[in-house]
Order: C-alpha cells, then structure tokens, then sequence
C-alpha cells in the first residue's frame, strides 16, 4: 500500500521520512540535499560545522555560525528539496543559530536537547515550520503552554524514544535494555495529547526505526511520518569520515554503551579503546576555548566533547567515539541515499496496512 505523504505547515514530505540531525558535521549539506533529492527531508546539524578546535573564543563561535550559513546555502545549491536545521538548545549561542536558520530560509527548524521554550520568539517568519523534539508527552503540553503565548503551536513534533544515538533525553536506567521505557507507548501517550489540539499536530516517531516495516508500524501507529538518523550513516553521501563510518561496520551487537557525556546527559556511542580508557579513569585534560555547551563544566570534565566529536568526523577514532544508535550493528554495507530510501520504501509499502492499528507492545 502507498505510504502517506507528510505534512507540516504547507511542507510535502513524501515518503514521510526525516533524515535525524547528527552533529559535530556528520549530517551537514551533502547528506541533508541527497535525502531531499529523493523527496524526504534533509537535515543540517547547527553544531561544531567550522574548523573551530583550535579557535578561542569569539573567533570559534563566527566560524562555526558562518559554516552554518554557508552550508545551508551549498544545501539549497545541490537541492530544491525540503532542508531543515536542528539547533540544541544547550548550545551557547542557541539563539543566534537559530536566527542564522530563519535567515537563511530553512524549510523548518527542529530543536530538542532540552525543551525549546522561547523558539517562537526568535522566529518572525511564520513560513518557517517549528518543531520541537520530546522525550515525553509532558515535555510537549509545557512547551505547548509557553508558545500560545507567542500565538504559535509546533507545527509538528518529534518524539524521540529511548534507542535513539548520541545525547539522550532519559535518565540513564530508562536507557537499559530491559526499560519499561519505549517508543511505542511515548508515541501513544504523545497521540492521545495531540488529538485534543485544533489542528492536530503531526507527530514523528524518531529514536530505533531502522526498517521499512518500521516505518509501516510507527505509521499504522498514528504517527504522520519519522525521523532516522543512525541509518543514513553509512550512505555514500554522509558528510563524515569513512573511518567514522567503519565504525559502524564493525561493530557488534555489545559494542553500543551508554557513556556519562561531559555535558551532563547520559549518550549513546559506539565503543571503543577509547570509551574503555574514559570509563577506568582516564582523563584528557584540556583548556576550553569557546564553552558551546551550556551543560558543560570545563573544570570537572575528564575530557573535550566538542573535540573527541570533531576527531571522529575527521576520522581521528584513536582518542574519539562515534555516537551512534542501538542499530547501528545492523548496518552492514554503504549504499547510496538513493538505495537507501528506495529500499525502505518498497520495505514499508509492503508491510503497511493503512488505517489499520496495531497493539502497543
């Protein structure tokens, strides 16, 4: 059956996937334009896209603004697809990332690592579409209550569940394999939220999904569309480092932790020598330059995560880690995000059954 299209705010998203936002350059424009290419919607990460490990200060936080103009531009210059900008809220200069997104005319801006409580408020331009990321239909109805008071409602909303990579939104025990915590029942409860709102607001499934069928559950579900990012790794386009990409490859079943962040989040990474050497002790000591996280303590941090992210993009795996999701040992080849998302898309279409729900597990 013919998946449906997704819409936010005047946006088609069709097939109804959104490639995750991956930072620290590993989902910038050539990644973000090959997934719009092909009728999805491509995602830049706003954080640590200059050259900025050697910079101090001020000079560190121009140059990582001005890549992020610049890679919008080279997004829009490869395609005439859907391009959005993912912007952390802990990030230091959250606020004028932001305005650099609207400015450079994203498609939309989605923005999660804590709740994004004053988006509207930086964004005139109301052809640009909000969305937030959640981990919690509680998280969604505060962020609700703030933005009608800028006489705005997110235009769709993503709920991120507990097997998504990188930093997480969970305290660490709900991230153990054996959580009561999951996906299928954070999109339940988000669905039960958003069918009380005048329109009701789309909801993304993000967090785990690797397959066509998925797609086709999370659809069936109630969702509108989803959101991968682990998946589009290891596709020929993705802007990271082959060896960042091997990574992945070669990593087993066991080989995903769950690592104490520097910034103070639990997060999800690809192990390694180097995650064995932090978790005995190890410390990296380091003078921090710009402090691009509020979250982050430079005095009692054993280590540079802005560094350890921008080692891996380049390929540098001796002292850094990839992040990842819990399926990333189930990529086993690099494709093109042409193959790719044709072959989630036979996959889901032949699993999905329409209006036909099925039980939360």
């Amino acid at each position: 059956m013919k998946l449906p299209a997704l819409r936010i705010r005047g946006i088609t998203i069709n097939p109804p996937i959104i490639q995750g936002g991956m930072g620290v350059r590993v989902s910038g424009a050539r990644l973000a334009s090959a997934v719009a290419n092909e009728g999805c919607a491509g995602i830049i990460a706003s954080v640590g896209l200059g050259d900025f490990v050697e910079l101090a200060g001020k000079k560190a936080t121009e140059v990582n603004r001005e890549a992020l103009r610049q890679e919008i531009r080279r997004a829009r210059s490869l395609s005439n697809g859907v391009i959005g900008v993912n912007v952390m809220v802990a990030l230091t200069d959250y606020d004028e990332l932001v305005r650099i997104a609207a400015q450079e005319g994203a498609d939309f801006i989605i923005s999660g690592a804590g709740l994004p409580l004053d988006l509207p408020k930086l964004v005139e331009d109301d052809r640009i579409a909000l969305i937030p990321i959640v981990s919690s239909a509680r998280a969604l109805k505060i962020i609700c209550s703030k933005w009608r008071k800028y006489g705005r409602m997110p235009d769709a909303v993503v709920v991120e569940g507990p097997r998504a990579g990188g930093h997480l939104g969970f305290k660490r025990e709900d991230l153990e394999q054996n959580s009561p915590v999951n996906l299928e029942q954070l999109v339940t409860e988000t669905l039960e939220l958003v069918n009380t709102f005048d329109p009701v607001i789309p909801v993304i499934a993000a967090g785990g999904i690797f397959s066509g069928a998925d797609i086709a559950r999370y659809l069936e579900l109630g969702a509108s569309g989803v959101q991968m990012a682990t998946r589009f790794v290891c596709t020929d386009e993705c802007d990271v480092h082959d060896r960042f990409k091997a990574a992945y490859l070669d990593a087993k079943e066991d080989s995903m932790q769950i690592i104490a962040s520097p910034v103070g989040m639990p997060a999800r990474c690809v192990g390694g020598d180097f995650v064995d050497r932090i978790a005995q002790g190890e410390t990296t000591p380091f003078v921090c330059r710009y402090q691009c996280l509020k979250t982050c303590d430079p005095t009692t941090a054993p280590y540079c995560i802005a560094r350890v992210l921008s080692d891996a993009a380049n390929g540098l795996m001796e002292n850094a880690f990839a992040f990842g999701g819990s399926n990333a040992p189930k990529c086993t080849e690099i494709v093109s995000v042409h193959a790719l998302i044709e072959q989630l898309v036979e996959e889901a279409s032949a699993c999905y059954r329409g209006s036909e729900k099925v039980e939360v597990a």
